[in-house]
């Protein structure tokens, strides 16, 4: 049993908070029961587990985790991707906070057959926040890597300027839902290039726009549903 804050496995585990150490490595942590649960689910192989009270003691494992007290066991994998495809999947350009990269990577594995396919500017899906997030999707459904121009098939993206609302848009499959930033959407030179754009329609007395977590998730659920095998 790890008893020394000194552990070599206890520093790794600290060293991968940093995007940098895991873009070096390739690895990061899944820290909680349910997520490590999870990865075995998914067929993740670890590089380590540690769990409270067997392989470390309790409160060395709070000390290192990112979740504070509570946490039971930890879990250090390998980093998948997927490759872009797919009937329906989601693109992310300058999406920075984890949370919702994780949480729309959560949205994609429940609605679609698609990854999340990541461009320039978003946050790592592999952090401590995104993985907690995606509640183990990352694993049953590993995120991509690619270019808006990379990607094949019905660009689409979602704009709240858009004309056309999107519970009226028809497009034929394979499409790509397109995002962009929190704040400012997809970049003017990206939209010029989608092959449709749409709006989701909201109530008048609502709100101007949605977190782009939800509007992904209220998109991905609007066009599976119509599509054979989604909804």
């Amino acid at each position: 049993m790890i008893t020394s804050p000194h552990n070599d496995k206890l520093k790794q585990i600290r060293r991968l908070r940093s995007r940098r150490e895991r873009e070096r490595t390739g690895l990061f942590v899944a820290e909680g029961e349910d997520l490590v649960e999870a990865a075995r689910a998914a067929g993740a192989e670890p590089e380590l587990v540690l769990v409270a009270g067997k392989d470390v003691e309790p409160d060395l494992l709070v000390a290192v985790s990112t979740l504070g007290s509570g946490t039971r066991a930890m879990g250090v994998y390998r980093q998948q991707w997927s490759k872009p495809g797919g009937q329906l999947s989601v693109y992310l350009h300058g999406v920075g906070d984890p949370g919702n990269v994780g949480t729309i990577v959560r949205a994609a594995h429940a609605l679609c057959d698609g990854p999340v396919v990541l461009g320039p500017g978003c946050a790592d899906p592999h952090s401590p926040k995104a993985v907690r997030a995606s509640m183990g999707s990352v694993f049953a459904r590993p995120p991509a890597r690619a270019e808006l121009v990379e990607l094949t098939g019905t660009k689409l993206a979602l704009d709240a300027r858009a004309v056309a609302p999107l519970a009226e848009l028809e497009v034929a499959p394979p499409v790509a839902i397109c995002l962009g930033g929190e704040r400012g959407g997809l970049p003017a030179g990206l939209l010029a290039t989608v092959d449709a754009s749409a709006r989701i329609s909201m109530r008048p007395d609502g709100p101007d726009s949605l977190n782009v977590a939800m509007a992904a998730t209220v998109a991905l659920y609007e066009l599976g549903r119509r599509m054979p095998g989604h909804g």
